[in-house]
Formats: structure tokens, sequence, C-alpha cells
């Protein structure tokens, strides 16, 4: 198993993309868009191999009380039978599932639960 990314939800996505690549010589994957929702986001990638999703929508701030700022972090469990298993374990012991499993416009597969203290995990393959 190892952390997959860090989600953080930003004001300005192009600012903050540059920031990372100018300050942390990351570098960003292509822009993703999901005209649906209006959400936008970049997978910014460093030389040691870890990632941290920048992502955006104008009406962020409105939907989800915590905001901008960290939104997620991501476990790499390793396929999707994994993903299933570990999600219908969070499941039958008690824990909130978000969203899935299923998969993402941005091709994971994916199943989002919250932690103890209502952090949420993003399981994926």
């Amino acid at each position: 198993m190892k952390i997959e990314h860090v989600g953080i939800w930003v004001k300005d996505l192009e600012t903050m993309k540059e920031f990372y690549e100018i300050y942390f010589s990351a570098k960003a994957g292509q822009k993703y868009h999901n005209p649906k929702t209006g959400f936008t986001s970049y997978f910014m990638s460093f030389a040691e191999g870890a990632r941290v999703e920048l992502m955006h929508r104008a009406d962020i701030q409105e939907l989800l009380p915590e905001g901008l700022g960290f939104a997620h972090l991501a476990m790499h469990v390793g396929n999707e039978q994994e993903v299933n298993q570990l999600a219908q374990r969070f499941s039958e012991n008690g824990y909130e599932i978000l969203s899935g499993p299923r998969r993402t416009g941005d091709g994971y597969y994916e199943a989002v639960v919250r932690d103890p203290e209502g952090n949420k995990i993003e399981i994926t393959a």
C-alpha cells in the first residue's frame, strides 16, 4: 500500500500549478476538466514519485463547509478487487462510504470513506 496522492482545493488553479512547478520542480499532468460539474484539476508529480492533485471548482466554497485547502488522502491498494474488499470491510465496520466503488472520469477506480475524525480517504486502484 502507498499514498497515491493528496488532494488540495485551490482558488486559482493555474497560479498554484506554476507555484509547484517553480518552487518544487513538479511536473503537471494534462489538465482534467469535467464540463458537467465544472471541476478542473492537475496532478503534479515530483521527482521522488509523490503526487499532489490541485483541484478547482468555482462553487466549492458554497458546497463544502471546509472550503479550500486539503481535501483528501488517496491510498493506492493495488487493484479493483482490493478496493471493493476494503470498501466492504469499512462498511461492515460502520465507517461511512461517501462514494463508490466506481470508475471516475479521470481514470481511477475508487471508493471514498471517512476516517474516525471525518477526513476523506480515497481508496484507489
